[in-house]
Parts: C-alpha cells; sequence; structure tokens
C-alpha cells in the first residue's frame, strides 16, 4: 500500500513538473525577439568647445495625454514586454541601477530611494483593525499603499540646444527628464470642521516626482519597445522615440535672467503658449542668422 501511494505521489510530481516545463516553452508570437533587447544607444558625435557657437538650455513640457505621446503612457500597466515611459524608469530604478534625484532642483545633486518616490506616487502607508482569529480581538493591521504610475500625465524635460561649427548643425540633447504626477487633492477641512462636499469639483494638484539623468537612462530606453500601431513587427525604442523627437511638447522655460523663471510666471494661458513659440522662433533665427550665403 505504502508503495502504490508513494509510486501515485511521484507520479503526479512528474505531471506537475512536465506542465510547468510545456508552460515556460510557450512563445507568444511566432519568432524570439532577439533586436531590440541587445540594442545600444546611438552614440552621440564627438563635441568640442571650440566648436560651439551658440547653446541655450530650455525646460520643455511634455503632455503625454495628446494622441501622438499616448505610446508613452500606455499601457498604464505592464503588459507581455511593453512598459510605459513611468513604470520602465521605475524599474530601471529598482532592477538596472539606475539612479534617481529628488526634485528640489534639476541639477542632479541628491539622490532618492524608491521608498520615497512611491510615497510621492500615493503609496501611503493605511492601517485598520481586523480580527485575530487566534485571541478573539481586534488587532492593528498595517497596510502598504499601492504606487500609482497611471497618474503620471506629464514629463518635465531639460534640454541644451546649440549649434555645431564643425557639422554647421542646430542641435539638441536631452539632459533630464522629471515625471509629474497630476492627481485630484484630497478633501480637506473647511473652517466649520466638516468636509467638503463630495459633489464639489476637486481640484487638480501637481506634483514632480523625481530627476532622472537622460544620459544614464539610455541604455535602459533603448533595451525596450514603443507600441506602433501600424505594425507589430516593426517597433522603435522609447530612445529612437527621443533621439528622433517623435513626440510632442512646448517650451515651458528658458534660461533667463529673473533666476530662470518660468514663462506661466509672467505670461498665461494663450500668452504663454505665444511665449513658447516666440522662444522656439528666436532659436531657429539664429541658426538662420549664422549661415552664410
Amino acid at each position: 500500500m505504502k508503495k502504490l501511494i508513494l509510486l501515485w505521489v511521484i507520479g503526479l510530481t512528474s505531471l506537475n513538473i512536465f506542465a510547468q516545463q510545456k508552460q515556460s516553452d510557450v512563445l507568444d508570437g511566432v519568432y524570439v525577439k532577439e533586436h531590440v533587447p541587445a540594442r545600444k544607444p546611438v552614440p552621440y558625435h564627438h563635441l568640442r568647445e571650440a566648436d560651439m557657437m551658440w547653446g541655450k538650455k530650455i525646460w520643455r513640457m511634455l503632455d503625454l495625454r495628446e494622441k501622438i505621446n499616448h505610446p508613452l503612457y500606455f499601457p498604464t500597466r505592464k503588459m507581455d514586454d511593453r512598459y510605459s515611459l513611468t513604470e520602465l524608469l521605475l524599474y530601471g530604478i529598482e532592477n538596472e541601477g539606475l539612479v534617481a534625484y529628488s526634485d528640489i532642483d534639476d541639477e542632479f545633486t541628491t539622490p532618492i530611494t524608491i521608498a520615497e518616490i512611491n510615497t510621492k506616487l500615493g503609496a501611503k502607508v493605511d492601517s485598520q483593525y481586523v480580527d485575530d482569529e487566534a485571541t478573539g480581538t481586534q488587532v492593528l493591521k498595517v497596510i502598504p499603499g499601492e504606487r500609482k504610475p497611471e497618474e503620471v500625465t506629464r514629463y518635465l524635460m531639460k534640454e541644451y540646444w546649440y549649434f555645431d561649427k564643425q557639422r554647421s548643425m542646430l542641435e539638441v540633447r536631452i539632459i533630464g527628464m522629471a515625471p509629474i504626477r497630476m492627481y485630484a487633492r484630497e478633501a480637506a477641512l473647511n473652517e466649520s470642521g466638516g468636509t467638503k462636499d463630495e459633489s464639489e469639483e476637486k481640484e487638480l494638484e501637481m506634483k514632480l516626482v523625481m530627476w532622472i539623468y537622460f544620459p544614464a537612462a539610455r541604455p535602459l530606453l533603448a533595451n525596450h519597445e514603443v507600441f506602433n500601431p501600424y505594425n507589430d513587427a516593426e517597433r522603435r525604442t522609447f530612445d529612437d522615440i527621443f533621439f528622433k523627437r517623435r513626440f510632442s511638447s512646448f517650451i515651458y522655460q528658458e534660461t533667463n535672467v529673473y533666476n530662470n523663471r518660468f514663462i506661466w510666471q509672467y505670461k498665461s494661458g494663450l500668452d504663454a503658449l505665444l511665449e513658447s513659440e516666440r522662444v522656439k522662433d528666436f532659436m531657429f533665427k539664429v541658426e538662420h542668422d549664422l549661415w552664410e550665403y
């Protein structure tokens, strides 16, 4: 009898191992992708200080809600081998040694931990009383919060535009990027001591989460695909999207004598967008004036 039971257990174990082996052999496609996971970012060309005819540092706002930017926002959660830009950066910080910097400035001076990032993404620790089955009493249980990367709908990008005399070209290099979380502000106590009516419209809060040094993130961005709505067999990488400037954005800030003030600090609404276009037009004219005909 004992031998029969032993044989039965061995048989079940073998079937389980076989089932797991078959499951690991499943290929969700018709070929194994080898090109993108082994890709390296396109190297920048060598640049000498003597070849710098003109340069300007600007900050650019990228809104992921625009249709052309949707491949950077979706999927909001990991799907197959696809990440959103925010999820990919978080993956790089947790698993690939990517360093995130504090939002106190945009000079990449103070590294921060993944725990601080999770808190800024809404992962607040909560607690509640639950029944203890052993004692029959209620005990306080700590419930870890879950971060909300889907609430990151904007990115602030720091760029340096320059005219290279050696190549006679106006070029740009992205220095850093900062995800911006947009979320509804929690109900606050009013003057009478109660809470706000739920029917009232909630005010949106905009919070900078962290700064990422872009050159350090390029190897990670070059190894992950961005969805192509026209061809699943030809997908660009995140690095391709930024290198080829295949996104929509507007100028949010430029270097200036007034503490590098934001455009919205002296312009608003349509005037702010027109000021953004003015800065863009100024850079175009600088490039045009450096040519000799």
